[in-house]
């Protein structure tokens, strides 16, 4: 059974430039952000939080969407099956902050939005880190590893 990337070393992950580096870099950085969205009072500060959340979401999706599920379905067993999960999450991500952004900051209806996506994204990241993630891992040598987080980069 694939080990989940959250505990392994950056050797292990391919070196820092891997795509599962990255990936993990990034899963940190959006807990890190949802973390600090909660601990934050209402404000401004609390909405650029929430952005820069959102903005991370997003491109981090595209990426995984352009680059890593492509390759995952060709080299992975049952990678449509797993990407195709990875997706639908996204997809209820996309829809829940689309109502995030038409309620008022603040407002119930939004905060538990914001609850939900947050719970979301948290699934997400599981669902990659200690499924999907793993199965690349076994399925690529370090340096096409590599390879995708040139092409994640870009």
């Amino acid at each position: 059974m694939p080990r989940t990337i959250e505990d392994q070393t950056l050797d292990q992950l391919g070196g820092p430039g891997s795509v599962l580096a990255r990936q993990r870099r990034d899963h940190a950085e959006l807990d890190r952000l949802m973390e600090r969205y909660g601990a934050l009072p209402d404000g401004e500060e609390r909405e650029r939080v929430l952005q820069q959340t959102v903005q991370l979401v997003f491109s981090h999706a595209f990426a995984e969407e352009t680059v890593l599920w492509p390759a995952v379905r060709r080299l992975v067993e049952d990678g449509e099956e797993l990407t195709s999960r990875v997706e639908e999450e996204h997809q209820q991500i996309n829809d829940l902050v689309a109502d995030i952004e038409r309620l008022d900051p603040g407002s119930p209806e939004r905060e538990d939005k914001v609850r939900q996506a947050f719970a979301l994204i948290r699934q997400d990241i599981r669902d990659e880190e200690d499924l999907l993630l793993p199965r690349l891992q076994q399925a690529l040598p370090p340096d096409r590893l590599r390879r995708l987080g040139a092409a994640w980069e870009t």
